[in-house]
């Protein structure tokens, strides 16, 4: 078999074999119990035996917890760990780890995972403003940006003044991620409908930003099992071949605002892409559905152009005519509902809708899928995966 060290490429050498997932909610479990949870169902889900797992990727944002998950889901001897930082940048890049884990000999079998607990509003940093800044932050909070959504209300500012962009642009986000959400029984938003009129009568909470621009705050924790491809084979489940990686950091940059960038529209995304689609032996022309971080409505358009959907400066206009909706558009987009009408853990549910469409059972199942994209947040240090059907 060739080497991984042969071309330093690790494409379609892993395979995600298993995906589990907690209620997603308003729940009374820990953040440990939480991702026990996802990693055992995970597990059961590949036919695999805690004992075999060597390797784990985790969030910085969950410290010193291997010890932890280890200790009581019953894992073998971990010969791999690895954290990745910057909240909704890492998701893609803790699969990414893993795969790079096992295709390397450094584990046999890796889980990524990530557990969070922010149903309560107390729970969220924006909620505790007493901590005196010292970091990067010292330059924009005391000036009245004090959450993520602020930030991203700047960038969308200037977004809409370069481009053109409006209100209904980023409607057209919001909408198809609720139609997907309402096809999708284990989606928050499952059962809450949404009209154009709804949307346009939504409270500000960071104009241009209303509510239905934002993602949700949820409790939950989602886990995948990374194998060798050909370990995969002989698993109970129909492997997701893990087809390319790559994480991204432009220079100058600063986190959800960029401004000392001469463009601060061209952020992560763009760095990440190119590094993605050169591993890759597939471009975006040939991706049949996509999974686009969504902490907040105008970084789907940021997404599609920095990951080559669509000219700059033309993602906005990419969304209209429902053309990121199932059923109607050339892109579906988010299709169980993403963190905006799904639910919000750091868009690590977006690796497991991105595994179902490969396996065939999204409940918004794209024909033909066979390539997915999977990109972690905009706007900080990021990262992105590519998964295809095995071959």
């Amino acid at each position: 078999m060739l080497s991984v060290f042969d071309d330093g490429n690790i494409r379609d050498r892993t395979a995600i074999v298993g995906i589990g997932q907690t209620k997603l909610g308003k729940l009374e479990d820990s953040e440990l119990s939480l991702a026990c949870q996802a990693i055992s169902l995970a597990l059961d889900d590949a036919g695999i035996a805690p004992s075999e797992v060597d390797g784990l990727s985790s969030s910085l944002l969950e410290p010193a917890r291997e010890v932890q998950v280890a200790k009581n889901v019953g894992l073998g001897n971990i010969t791999f760990f690895s954290q990745v930082g910057y909240g909704g940048g890492a998701a893609c890049g803790l699969v990414g780890h893993a795969a790079m884990a096992v295709a390397t000999g450094q584990c046999n079998v890796a889980v990524a995972w990530r557990a969070r607990k922010r149903a309560a509003k107390n729970s969220r940093p924006w909620a505790q403003t007493s901590t005196r800044l010292a970091d990067h932050t010292q330059w924009s909070r005391p000036f009245g940006m004090l959450r993520p959504v602020d930030e991203i209300a700047m960038l969308t500012r200037r977004y809409m003044h370069e481009y053109g962009a409006t209100r209904d642009h980023l409607a057209n986000v919001a909408l198809a991620s609720r139609a997907h959400a309402n096809r999708n029984p284990n989606a928050t938003m499952y059962e809450k409908t949404m009209t154009r009129e709804q949307y346009m009568d939504a409270r500000w909470i960071s104009e241009p930003l209303c509510l239905f621009d934002n993602c949700l705050e949820t409790d939950g924790a989602l886990a995948v099992v990374v194998t060798r491809a050909d370990r995969a084979r002989d698993t109970s489940t129909e492997p997701v071949l893990i087809h390319a990686t790559a994480q991204g950091l432009p220079p100058q940059h600063q986190t959800m605002t960029n401004f000392f960038n001469d463009d601060p529209l061209r952020g992560p995304a763009w760095v990440t892409a190119a590094k993605l689609w050169e591993r890759a032996d597939v471009g975006p022309s040939d991706v049949k559905v996509a999974q686009l971080y969504d902490a907040f409505s105008p970084l789907i358009p940021l997404s599609l152009e920095g990951y080559g959907f669509c000219k700059r400066g033309e993602g906005a206009a990419f969304t209209d005519n429902g053309n990121t909706q199932w059923g109607i558009g050339t892109l579906p987009v988010n299709t169980s509902g993403g963190g905006m009408s799904e639910a919000y853990v750091h868009g690590f549910n977006l690796i497991l809708e991105g595994v179902r469409q490969i396996r065939g059972t999204s409940t918004s199942q794209v024909e033909g899928a066979d390539v997915s994209l999977v990109t972690s947040g905009e706007g900080v240090p990021t990262s992105a995966i590519l998964l295809t059907k095995a071959r």
